[in-house]
């Protein structure tokens, strides 16, 4: 499978000198500053608006075969035609640039020195009222900071608001620049305080921050953290700044010396202590529920503590950090009697391991207790007569268990639909689960109708939707689908299992080829694993040439496939910003004639936030394009698309309705939403393009995948699973990645993560059974 791009000319792709620029800036509207140059079969933006150059976005002529190469294959998507209709019907679509300098000056010369003085007013006036609007309007806080308080504060805001993601010091660092993957991870910090901070407490804690150089603007943050007497701690041991997110080690040991003086050292235990739990809360963020003592120590000892052990020992001590050895079984779990077993030591922070354990513990028991009658074996049986394939065989695993497992792609969701059905038609009290509410509408859909008993996992927890408690405080309800389940970490599974009441049955189904939670733990996975429960793979597989390609690469496989009606494209590019300009043209421009899909519709995936191909870099392109405005509310104008996360880990595609005193009114799948204006800047985003963890759960018509040069290492068989299987119609991919896409598919499986549960769940089960 050949994937070098076929190239045009001899000639080598060479930076667009100032000309080149100007005229595909002016030539359609699109050149982004990132268009292709003219060198060597690269195509200018003003050639591919105006028509003026036969522009193929695709695929290969090898049916379909995922690769750089540039082709003209039954599944070409020409803009040819669209370029010239486009050109014959608004020759100057999109233009904005702005006049050369000689036009100018040309301009210039022609004022009479009258005019040239209105118009010097003119502008002075301007100038002076957006001063004083300046004045009038809010202070940043810490605008006045410089030196190491101001970076602090910055390092602090752009992890809080995603445009960092946090360190992650248990993964090996890249050979090159990249765009991160995982973005906007859950916030292991320790359990803040009930309600904001007492005014004096955030005062004192000012004043410390001063006394050591940090930024002030960090007091509500740490007071919040610390709780009472959070004045006194911070004095009493510095790096407690650590436990504020977005803060790094290094920074807070600036804030210590400063602070403390000749006291300062590398080898001050409380520095150990906190080092400790700020890389347990690491792991957290890279999945990881709990990590083994030699892979704690060597990153301790990477970060300078003199004595790692000892700083283990004082975590331990303090409590801050918990211990465990967990004994290593065989596949069966049986061992030789009286022969000692191996055990590894792990440790971990003490939220993860509760909500572990609590996990465990509610999976044994549904495992080896019975559930609750609901209706007679034989009823059972003819609802399962009545189910085609492997729908059949779930009904009759959940006649007999209390929990089960179900595995397939998008058209397995059916199956789960029939058991829901099934179910109810038996007297249960069924209620369905997914992790959006357009999945929820999705499969409210399925089920049949608005009111076919489907929640959001958040909502269920809430008591905002699904069908409440009873006295005991158990979710009031017999049987529950979870949909999504590889997107539970180990705090919401063992929340879920907690509230299940007596003799429920649980089934958790998912396609275990999607990335796992963004929360530590792989709960799903972990199930699968130890084989306690019963499972039941669909033999039900996605339709047409989308179904196919993604099946394909879940096996490690990047499949040719034939697609006539354009299902897939390929859009080869030589760097991040053609790969931008070709986004904009696909998602404004040939996806909507070529597909009839409009932009509303069509969402963009790409591996990262930052980066030059990155989500804000093609948010801006695609809302100078499709939603241009001075977004005057915080940055955002109504009708723009967002991406809200009214919680770490979780993201709500919507739009802008309007803002007003309340904040910024939104639209996510049909549900009002009101951000108060403090919390826009962190909480949404634009959401024309989004990452794979935060489009996972949701699909689209029509996708377009962008993988710039620069996002090779972030690339993993999981990832592009997950990117390519949100499309239902179309998929274009903007292909700068040459070989590292085939070899993502077949060789880079998930990272793995540390986690306790099979190790739990093994023993919870051979007790209690």
């Amino acid at each position: 499978m050949s994937t070098e791009p076929e190239t045009t000319g001899d000639a080598e792709p060479r930076k667009p000198d100032a000309a080149e620029t100007e005229a595909a800036d002016t030539g359609g509207g699109e050149g982004l500053g990132a268009a292709a140059g003219t060198g060597g079969g690269e195509v200018s933006g003003a050639a591919a608006d105006t028509g003026g150059g036969d522009v193929s976005e695709a695929a290969s002529a090898g049916g379909g075969e995922l690769s750089g190469a540039a082709s003209t294959g039954g599944r070409e998507l020409s803009e040819a035609a669209v370029g010239a209709e486009d050109a014959a019907a608004d020759p100057g679509r999109g233009e904005q640039s702005e006049p050369g300098a000689e036009a100018a000056d040309a301009g210039a010369r022609e004022l009479s020195e009258a005019e040239a003085e209105l118009a010097a007013q003119r502008v002075e006036r301007e100038r002076i009222e957006r001063r004083k609007a300046e004045r009038q309007g809010p202070v940043e806080a810490g605008a006045k900071l410089s030196g190491k308080a101001a970076e602090l504060l910055a390092a602090v805001r752009a992890v809080e608001s995603g445009e960092k993601p946090p360190a992650t010091v248990f993964e090996e660092p890249p050979p090159r620049r990249q765009a991160p993957e995982p973005v906007r991870r859950t916030q292991p910090v320790v359990p803040v305080a009930v309600g904001a901070p007492a005014p004096e407490v955030v005062e004192g804690v000012r004043r410390v921050l001063s006394e050591g150089g940090a930024p002030e603007a960090l007091a509500a943050q740490v007071a919040t953290v610390l709780g009472e007497g959070a004045q006194e701690r911070l004095r009493a041991d510095p790096w407690q700044l650590l436990r504020v997110s977005g803060v790094r080690p290094e920074q807070a040991d600036g804030f210590a010396r400063t602070l403390l003086g000749a006291e300062c050292g590398p080898d001050d235990e409380r520095r150990g202590r906190a080092v400790t739990v700020w890389l347990l809360e690491q792991a957290a963020l890279a999945g990881h529920t709990a990590l083994e003592m030699p892979t704690l120590t060597a990153a301790l000892a990477q970060r300078e503590v003199p004595d790692p052990e000892a700083a283990v020992q004082g975590a331990l001590a303090e409590g801050d950090a918990l211990a465990f050895q967990d004994g290593l079984e065989d596949g069966d779990g049986e061992g030789d009697e009286g022969e000692e077993r191996p055990v590894r030591v792990l440790v971990g922070l003490e939220r993860y391991a509760l909500a572990e354990e609590s996990l465990a513990d509610g999976l044994a028991r549904l495992i080896n207790s019975a559930p609750k009658e609901g209706g007679s074996a034989e009823a059972w049986e003819r609802a399962a007569g009545g189910a085609q394939g492997t729908a059949a065989e779930l009904i009759r695993a959940v006649a007999g268990h209390g929990l089960v497992l179900h595995t397939g792609g998008e058209a397995s969701r059916a199956e789960a639909a029939e058991l829901v059905r099934a179910a109810r038609g038996l007297g249960l009290r069924v209620w369905a689960a997914v992790h959006s509410p357009v999945g929820r509408g999705r499969f409210a859909a399925l089920v049949g109708g608005p009111e076919a008993g489907v929640t959001t996992v958040a909502g269920l927890l809430s008591g905002a939707e699904g069908p409440g408690r009873d006295a005991d405080g158990a979710l009031d309800l017999d049987l529950l689908v979870v949909l999504d389940a590889p997107q539970l970490d180990v705090e919401t599974g063992a929340l879920l299992v907690e509230s299940l009441p007596d003799g429920a049955r649980l089934v958790l189904a998912g396609d275990p080829g999607v990335l796992w939670s963004v929360g530590p733990g792989r709960v799903f996975a972990d199930l699968l694993a130890v084989r306690r429960c019963p499972r039941i793979a669909s033999r039900r597989p996605d339709p047409g040439p989308l179904g196919e390609l993604v099946s394909g690469i879940g096996v490690g496989e990047l499949l040719q496939v034939q697609a006539p009606g354009k299902e897939v494209v390929i859009v080869p590019v030589r760097d991040a910003g053609e790969a931008v300009h070709r986004t904009v043209q696909l998602v404004a421009d040939s996806v909507p004639r070529a597909i009839g899909v409009p932009p509303e519709q069509t969402v963009v995936i790409t591996p990262g936030h930052g980066g030059a191909a990155g989500t804000r870099a093609l948010n801006a392109a695609l809302k100078e394009r499709l939603n241009p405005g001075p977004g005057r509310f915080g940055g955002f104008d109504p009708g723009d698309r967002v991406a809200y996360s009214p919680a770490p880990g979780r993201t709500l595609p919507g739009h802008v309705v309007r803002a007003d005193a309340e904040g910024l009114h939104l639209s996510c799948a049909g549900d009002a939403v009101v951000v108060p204006k403090e919390r826009v800047e962190h909480s949404v985003r634009h959401g024309w393009a989004l990452t794979a963890h935060q489009a996972v759960g949701t699909r689209w018509p029509a996708v377009v995948t962008v993988l710039p040069g620069d996002a090779a290492q972030a690339l993993s068989r999981p990832w592009v699973y997950t990117a390519f299987s949100r499309a239902e119609r179309h998929l274009s991919v903007v292909h700068g990645v040459e070989q590292a896409l085939p070899k993502a598919v077949a060789e880079i499986p998930a990272k793995p993560r540390t986690t306790r549960l099979p190790v739990l769940l093994g023993a919870q089960v051979a007790r209690e059974g």
